[in-house]
């Protein structure tokens, strides 16, 4: 079992980025697309994404669609069992938040009253399915770790889902959390190192909020340097909700043949879910690209309430999110919604 971090509330309650950019803004070119084909990219480099009501926005980074070997070689320094083997993989285009999602955004969600209505465009079973906000915590949702600018962090990973139908419908555009493939893809960036910028741990601190430089505290969205895809925080600050439900030996399913977007769909059950890309407060080999993590009941284990909130994480505030939007949705996540419920285990 992999151990997780002590953080210092658990007793409480527990160039390349300009050359990319460059490249993106009429549409990404071939050499960047790989496999994919030029037809299917994104149309524009990135936007901007305001929220309705609020003078709250975030950007959304244009990636390619192409093909990429996931999971880590048994040389990489820090490796555990559960990243290999590499197998290819094949995604489509999409667009992914430049940043995590911050306390700005998600306060639109849970703290302003009132629900977007259904869009006409919506399909009627997206329409009928109502959208529930989490209920107030007990007590500092931030656990002291700062609010404007700052990640938000200790929710459930059906918040998160809820959250991103609540912006779907707020905008008009489709969100969701990445698939762990399109997690990892966006986060290598065209490279295969154990680090988006290369395999030198001593550089993390350049890229990334972490046990060796945060001081026990996630920090302001966007202040490191970004990978080559031009996203920040990839490495560290929040650990990322993916979609995936979490299984250690998927990979070695997955090895025998190209994978085109492959997804493990989350269930009723509330663990185990993929979280990836480490945090403020674990060492530098977690924050590895390839990486992974699965949540587990220990995240609510100082949560008092019977039944435990299936919205907040008493003792996990290490955990947060970002959303993407696909530029064509694969099937089976089409008006894709949390399954879980105050009865699930």
């Amino acid at each position: 079992m992999r151990s997780f971090p002590k953080t210092r509330f658990g007793s409480m309650a527990w160039g390349c980025m300009a050359g990319c950019m460059a490249l993106a803004a009429m549409g990404l070119v071939t050499a960047l697309i790989s496999a994919g084909r030029a037809e299917d990219a994104p149309k524009a480099g990135k936007f901007n994404q305001k929220i309705e009501g609020s003078e709250v926005a975030f950007d959304m980074i244009a990636i390619p669609g192409g093909k990429f070997k996931m999971g880590t070689p048994e040389s990489e320094a820090g490796r555990k069992e559960d990243e290999g083997p590499q197998h290819e993989v094949e995604l489509a285009p999409y667009y992914i938040g430049k940043t995590e999602v911050t306390w700005d955004e998600f306060d639109q969600f849970w703290k302003v009253e009132g629900q977007p209505k259904a869009r006409p465009e919506e399909t009627e079973a997206r329409k009928g399915d109502a959208i529930t906000r989490p209920t107030p915590p007990y007590s500092d949702e931030t656990f002291g770790h700062g609010r404007e600018g700052n990640p938000v962090i200790c929710i459930t990973h059906h918040t998160a889902m809820e959250y991103c139908r609540w912006l779907s419908r707020k905008t008009g555009r489709w969100y969701r959390l990445p698939t762990e493939a399109e997690w990892e893809y966006a986060c290598r960036a065209g490279t295969s190192s154990a680090y988006s910028y290369g395999a030198d741990a001593a550089q993390l601190g350049d890229y990334a909020w972490f046990a060796g430089n945060a001081e026990e505290l996630a920090h302001k969205v966007g202040q490191k340097k970004p990978n080559p895809w031009g996203l920040h925080d990839m490495h560290g600050n929040a650990c990322e909700w993916c979609l995936d439900m979490y299984e250690k030996d998927i990979y070695s399913k997955l090895a025998d043949k190209l994978q085109v977007r492959p997804v493990v769909l989350p269930t009723e059950r509330r663990f185990s879910h993929v979280a990836r890309g480490g945090s403020w407060a674990d060492p530098a080999a977690m924050l590895r690209s390839g990486a992974r993590r699965g949540s587990d009941k220990t995240w609510i284990k100082l949560d008092p309430q019977r039944p435990q909130s299936i919205w907040w994480l008493t003792s996990a505030e290490f955990v947060g999110f970002r959303v993407v939007s696909p530029v064509k949705e694969q099937p089976e996540l089409v008006d894709l919604r949390s399954k879980v419920t105050r009865q699930s285990q």
